[in-house]
């Protein structure tokens, strides 16, 4: 529902956060509640955005890249610009993803190989106590 509203406590349980954590995303603009009080009230707007910060977090993208592909679609801008800018953006993390790859694959078989030889190696010494 458009007009729905939610307390921080409320976020905090819905998506397994610590009201520290939204105070934060408040505090980096990825969030602008109203303020009853001094009770913070959430919209669906603030909802929904606290979700997509969410999924762009478990994408890897960096917080200010996640606030600024939001924002984007917060204005009237051409839909086709922010949807490239948003490419551009997931182009680049995947890049460095493949990179980060490359390096973890030959770190592991640097490993592997290091973990064969120590098998050999451990293999002739106790055949050598046997004798």
């Amino acid at each position: 529902m458009p007009n729905e509203t939610f307390t921080i406590s409320e976020l905090a349980r819905e998506f397994d956060l610590t009201t520290r954590a939204i105070r934060f995303y408040e505090d980096v603009g990825l969030l602008a509640p109203e303020r009853v009080g001094v009770q913070r009230v959430y919209s669906s707007r603030d909802r929904a955005r606290l979700l997509l910060t969410l999924r762009a977090k478990r994408l890897g993208l960096k917080l200010n890249e996640a606030k600024e592909i939001l924002d984007m679609y917060d204005s009237p801008r051409d839909t086709a610009a922010q949807l490239s800018r948003f490419l551009g953006v997931l182009g680049a993390h995947r890049e460095q993803l493949e990179s980060q790859l490359v390096d973890l694959e030959a770190n592991l078989a640097e490993v592997r190989e290091q973990e064969k030889k120590a098998r050999t190696a451990l293999a002739r010494a106790q055949k050598a106590r046997l004798r």
